[in-house]
């Protein structure tokens, strides 16, 4: 099957930033699309940012020009760079990823998630 692990997660300042990498591993033929989503105590989750193939992406309104998500399909690979962060950006950050497996099968995956707080 396939697994989904995510790192790069911490305690940074506001304003400050962070990398996170979200890594697929598996019977992978290839890789849909990966999505970020983010969930805070108390809060519903929240779809941060999208990208599928051919590199389109999609963002949340509340992190438009802050957060930047990029691909490496080739390492099965995606990341969110996080500069000027909040203290509302505090959530812990989940990977998902549609898949499609060698035997032809498409299945929908998430990883366990990273935390990341901001505060100073």
């Amino acid at each position: 099957q396939v697994q989904l692990v995510e790192s790069g997660g911490g305690l940074v300042q506001p304003g400050g930033s962070l990398r996170l990498s979200c890594t697929a591993s598996g019977s992978i033929q290839n890789i849909y699309t990966m999505t970020w989503y983010r969930q805070a105590p108390g809060k519903q989750r929240e779809l941060v940012a999208w990208i599928g193939t051919g590199s389109t992406t999609n963002y949340a309104d509340s992190v438009k020009g802050r957060f930047t998500i990029s691909s490496d399909y080739a390492k099965n690979t995606v990341y969110l760079q996080m500069n000027s962060l909040k203290p509302e950006d505090t959530a812990v950050y989940v990977c998902n990823a549609v898949i499609g497996l060698r035997n032809g099968v498409r299945n929908n995956y998430w990883g366990q998630g990273t935390q990341v707080t901001v505060s100073s």
